[in-house]
């Protein structure tokens, strides 16, 4: 049986195996410790019986990080305007940085009970969507967020230092009432990573 329970820094020495797939992405200690200092309710961990992590998320609450070019986002209406004037501004959202299994813990439910716990606090937060990006090639991690609701938004050319392109992937939170910041046919939708605000 398994916990999901809040990351804590020493957890940072006990999750490599998560990060054995070549597909995941590897970060700095800086980097881990500045999202649990700045978003601890957003990093958690499914730790097994024996004390293992068996799968992680890193998240992250945010918005472009420039003022918003119109007054006040309040309805699906000022969301509707704001993506048509100013396509690459980003509202208030929650994002996944980092949502990986271990090999051993995979089809366990794990990434789908990982991602709920950002997702309820997106809602609290009163974020518009949750996002995130997704290698194009890792098919298996594509299937499994569109059975979550997920969908593509766009797809960000050369975004990963090896040059391989992206998925923006995005599901609506309950504030979007009207889905209007989710698109059909993403996947046709290509940019620049300098697009992505």
């Amino acid at each position: 049986m398994s916990s999901l329970r809040p990351m804590v820094p020493m957890d940072l020495l006990k999750f490599n195996e998560c990060n054995l797939d070549h597909l995941t992405e590897t970060y700095n200690i800086a980097f881990y410790l500045e999202y649990l200092t700045k978003w601890p309710q957003l990093c958690q961990v499914v730790e097994g019986r024996e004390g293992r992590i068996q799968a992680y998320i890193l998240g992250k609450v945010e918005s472009s990080p420039f003022p918003c070019p119109i007054s006040s986002i309040e309805t699906s209406a000022d969301i509707a305007k704001l993506t048509k004037r100013w396509p690459n501004y980003l509202p208030w959202h929650a994002h996944i940085t980092c949502l990986t299994v271990a090999p051993s813990a995979r089809r366990l439910g794990h990434a789908t009970r990982l991602s709920e716990v950002l997702e309820q606090v997106g809602d609290r937060e009163g974020c518009w969507f949750v996002d995130l990006f997704v290698r194009v090639e890792n098919t298996a991690a594509i299937e499994l967020y569109k059975k979550m609701g997920y969908s593509v938004y766009r797809r960000i050319i050369g975004y990963y230092n090896d040059d391989s392109d992206a998925f923006d992937m995005r599901k609506p939170l309950s504030r979007d009432k009207e889905r209007k910041t989710v698109r059909k046919n993403g996947e046709n939708v290509r940019v620049d990573p300098s697009e992505v605000w």
